[in-house]
């Protein structure tokens, strides 16, 4: 979402523009903790990537 605050907007008014637009929404980021489950080391995994571009 987007404010738009005009120059020269006194402080009530940029106040009020933000109380207004407060988001109901949050990222849960617990939802994606442990979500990869890897069977090499992250190190190995990186190293094998940037070989193949050889």
């Amino acid at each position: 979402m987007v404010t738009t605050i005009k120059q020269g907007a006194s402080k009530d008014i940029i106040e009020k523009s933000l109380k207004n637009t407060n988001s109901k929404k949050k990222f849960d980021s617990k939802k994606h903790l442990n979500v990869i489950t890897l069977n090499k080391s992250p190190l190995e995994i990186q190293k094998q990537l940037r070989n193949e571009w050889r």
